[in-house]
């Protein structure tokens, strides 16, 4: 992980209590801030139970991968962030064994709102299988979510 200016232990914290990512086998390979805004990059494999009935990986794990990097770029900066929203546009299909990679980066913040776009990537060709653009929306100060519990 790398770090230009932000105090990374909430993302550190809120990746290592990220169950649903560690059960799909989501690695994290980078996080950081760099001119100000949060980036991430992670690595998933797919395999058998990821497949769908056409042999093509489920769209919904692909969005899966991109959302856990949405939320390690948005929260990069030190503010506890959630999306508020995010586009998918299938570009190719993945395939069972295939490596895929997503890199994400916040393009613009303002005020409390964000916009990140995330590009999911197969390894061994570089090929695009996936964009998204992430919408997200930082609580206030007094609304942080405790050791990320939502049912406050």
């Amino acid at each position: 992980m790398n770090d230009q200016s932000s105090d990374l232990a909430h993302v550190q914290r809120m990746w290592a209590e990220d169950a649903a990512s560690a059960a799909l086998g989501i690695e994290l390979l980078e996080v950081g801030v760099e001119d100000g805004r949060g980036h991430a990059r992670t690595r998933m494999v797919v395999t058998p139970a990821m497949v769908n009935g056409h042999g093509i990986a489920h769209g919904g794990y692909l969005f899966t991968l991109a959302d856990s990097t949405f939320a390690l770029a948005c929260n990069a900066t030190g503010r506890t962030t959630v999306a508020a929203g995010a586009d998918v546009t299938f570009v190719a299909v993945a395939r069972l064994g295939d490596v895929l990679v997503a890199h994400g980066r916040e393009r613009v913040t303002y005020g409390r709102s964000g916009l990140t776009d995330i590009e999911v990537c197969r390894e061994a060709d570089g090929a695009v299988v996936a964009e998204v653009r992430g919408r997200s929306r930082a609580l206030p100060p007094s609304a942080r979510l405790g050791a990320w519990d939502t049912s406050t």
